[in-house]
């Protein structure tokens, strides 16, 4: 459910850490739609943010550059704002990798205060309740977002479907201000999927059904999203997978879709075929990867509810022997 806005604040100041295929592209459709963005990144792909604007490549509005970026990096951004030359944001988007996201927490406690809202948007589940726990002062919801999108080279991210939507809320209704419906709006005026949850516990896991069996079916069969978009043991193992999930949400007390399953075929039925899930192409590269929240600790997740999930424990032992030192 898309809650209206009803608030008549000024235009918010948006912060986006993280420009990769999730953040870039926020910012960037948020950029394009006239709204104040400011990035943080690093190295090679903020030098070119920096120099030649972001590029975005999409199958649902085209290719457009955003220029000139108002990017910087962590350190950059706390000597500018020192001195006055920079807004402090309402909105703060953190789209890096959860094993990044212990070493933020020093930034986001400079730049934030309880007027501030923090709203995470990783691939593993339960991320805003742990990083609540480290920001007592601004407001932390929870967050997922559907997408299929990746850095092409420095300055420039590749969309790889249609599909753009950002799902966030808070945990406890108390917490909810007029400025989460402000942030929705922004977000569907800018061409994005913006939805305020009303049930974030839920939509939250439904999120994890999908990028959860898809980063877990495709490293265990090395194969990017075409192979799960035909039939055979591929599309086959990610319905199971789904279906564990869905077991795995009944013993939480989270009730998915009945259909869920067929949900999560026709998302991965639109994507294009040589998509995959960027735990993935961190493993392939041997960079640290999401692999210990996306896949490994689903049966430690399964053995606290009381359950087994036994499709996810063989994948999970798996890759642990294959992966060694993930």
């Amino acid at each position: 459910m898309i809650k209206q806005s009803t608030s008549e604040d000024a235009n918010l100041q948006y912060m986006i850490i993280g420009a990769g295929g999730c953040g870039g592209s926020i910012g960037a459709f948020l950029a394009y739609g006239g709204k104040d963005v400011y990035f943080i990144a690093r190295g090679r792909h903020k030098e070119a943010m920096a120099h030649g604007g972001l590029s975005m490549k999409t199958t649902s509005r085209g290719n457009f550059t955003i220029t000139p970026v108002m990017v910087f990096d962590e350190e950059e951004y706390l000597r500018k704002a020192e001195r006055g030359m920079l807004k402090k944001p309402d909105i703060i988007f953190v789209c890096v990798k959860f094993y990044s996201l212990e070493a933020l927490v020093p930034f986001l406690q400079k730049i934030s205060d309880e007027h501030t809202v923090i709203i995470p948007i990783l691939n593993v589940y339960g991320t805003g309740r742990l990083l609540s726990e480290r920001l007592p002062g601004p407001l932390v919801t929870d967050g997922c977002i559907y997408i299929a999108a990746e850095i092409e080279s420095p300055g420039c991210v590749v969309q790889k479907g249609d599909i753009f939507r950002v799902v966030y809320g808070v945990r406890d209704k108390k917490d909810e201000r007029p400025i989460l419906g402000k942030v929705a709006g922004d977000l569907v005026e800018c061409g994005i999927e913006g939805i305020w949850s009303d049930n974030i516990s839920k939509d939250g896991l439904q999120k994890f059904s999908l990028i959860s069996p898809m980063a877990a079916c495709g490293a265990f069969y090395d194969v990017r999203i075409g192979a799960v978009q035909t039939p055979g043991k591929e599309r086959e193992t990610f319905s199971a997978l789904v279906e564990e999930i869905a077991a795995l949400g009944r013993a939480m007390d989270i009730s998915l879709p009945e259909d869920i399953v067929q949900i999560n075929l026709g998302l991965i039925d639109s994507l294009l075929p040589d998509a995959c899930a960027s735990m993935q192409r961190d493993l392939w590269n041997q960079k640290p990867s999401e692999i210990q929240g996306l896949v490994y600790a689903v049966p430690e997740m399964a053995k606290k509810a009381g359950i087994t999930l036994p499709i996810y424990e063989k994948i999970a032992e798996t890759l642990r022997c294959r992966f060694q030192k993930q």
